[in-house]
């Protein structure tokens, strides 16, 4: 009976030591400095409460950067994020209503060892182009996809022909954070999934029936630029929220979709832009990939 008190014993203390192990390789690092950079889709404009630094930045206090900073109890957290931001607001100063956002990459100091960016999606005006075109074509066929049609020229897609451009200015985005900040770990934060991969809104999500593939598709490609500029990069992680999001696109019920559809919602989003659900959801995805 000793024998086996013994061995029991041995088996609990072996069973302690290795949970005691594993909780602390789950426990997140303690960042001293996190910089968040972005653009619209970071900084969350109309999501309560706004931050007044610009206001024309619509910079949200309920934002995924605000929701990473709070869980990771960080010592010091600048969002400096800005809706409209393309790759050049990286090093330039970016005009907004109301003032001026300075250069993102202000922001980031020598000691800075946590970095956010998500950007790339107005490079080239693209998100632009596809919500100010893709809802005026869908009268006239509804059932077709006319703005997939629209942007394709001599059978090539132009909006997609963007995304090499853009891919290697994130690269070199990922490059100059690394020089100003070069014990950061950085993140570059992928887009969420806007359409749904089955059926169709329109009274939320005004695109024609066909060209909810093709919006897909077209995020898809962005985050596929996003992803290839974090490889080229080679020191720096990619951070997946299309697939996460999946079943939380604009066409959900409120509480379970990400992404708000066309209408203004003063109090909740602006058009076809995260929800606080969809910063919650990032937040979350973005911690996962932290521990």
């Amino acid at each position: 009976m000793r024998t086996i008190r013994i061995v029991l014993a041995a088996i609990a203390a072996i069973a302690l030591l290795l949970s005691t192990a594993a909780a602390a390789s789950a426990a997140p690092r303690h960042y001293r400095h996190y910089v968040a950079l972005g653009d619209s889709y970071t900084s969350g404009p109309l999501i309560p409460l706004p931050k007044l630094d610009p206001f024309g930045c619509f910079r949200s206090t309920s934002n995924y950067p605000s929701m990473v900073a709070d869980s990771l109890d960080v010592d010091r957290f600048t969002d400096i994020s800005c809706g409209g931001a393309n790759t050049s607001h990286m090093t330039a100063p970016q005009s907004v209503p109301l003032g001026q956002n300075p250069p993102q990459f202000s922001a980031l100091r020598s000691d800075t060892d946590l970095v956010t960016v998500g950007i790339g999606g107005n490079d080239s005006g693209l998100f632009g182009k596809l919500v100010d075109t893709c809802p005026t074509l869908r009268a006239s066929d509804p059932t077709g996809n006319p703005c997939q049609q629209h942007f394709t020229v001599d059978g090539v897609d132009t909006i997609k022909a963007l995304l090499p451009k853009t891919q290697a200015a994130i690269q070199q985005v990922l490059a100059g954070i690394h020089a100003r900040s070069p014990q950061a770990k950085v993140l570059a934060i992928g887009y969420p999934r806007i359409a749904p991969a089955e059926g169709y809104c329109p009274n939320v999500l005004p695109f024609a029936n066909g060209d909810y593939a093709w919006l897909s598709s077209v995020e898809e490609a962005l985050n596929a630029a996003v992803s290839n500029a974090v490889e080229a990069d080679g020191q720096s992680s990619y951070v997946d929220n299309y697939t996460p999001s999946f079943g939380h696109d604009a066409c959900q019920a409120p509480g379970v979709a990400w992404i708000n559809g066309k209408d203004l919602n003063l109090l909740a989003a602006a058009p076809y832009h995260p929800l606080y659900a969809g910063m919650e959801g990032e937040a979350k995805v973005i911690r996962q990939q932290l521990r």
